[in-house]
């Protein structure tokens, strides 16, 4: 019986995809100023409906890669899911608190 995380793959993510190439674009530090920043300003932009597809699909992504490197965890962010910027742990960490359930941008 195979019992190893099941690996994610982008169709599993169609609203976190639609949020990293929306708002983790490549003018996201001129237009947002970090990853958190761009996660929040989602938050203010987005119905709420919208915002617990992502928050629920982030969780799922953050769990899925949770004993990933790094490395792998932003190739599969870059490559699969749009984004044009790596995360650092620390964003990975803010962006979580950001979609967390009672956090002030919800």
């Amino acid at each position: 019986m195979n019992t190893s995380p099941k690996k994610p793959k982008a169709s599993d993510f169609p609203a976190l995809r639609s949020f990293l190439r929306g708002y983790l674009h490549q003018d996201m530090k001129d237009e947002y100023g970090s990853p958190a920043e761009a996660a929040a300003e989602f938050y203010t932009d987005a119905d709420p409906d919208e915002r617990s597809a992502v928050a629920r699909e982030w969780d799922r992504f953050v769990t899925q890669m949770k004993h990933a490197p790094l490395d792998e965890f932003n190739r599969f962010l870059t490559r699969e899911l749009g984004s044009a910027y790596s995360l650092t742990t620390e964003d990975i960490q803010q962006i979580s608190a950001t979609f967390a359930p009672g956090n002030k941008h919800r």
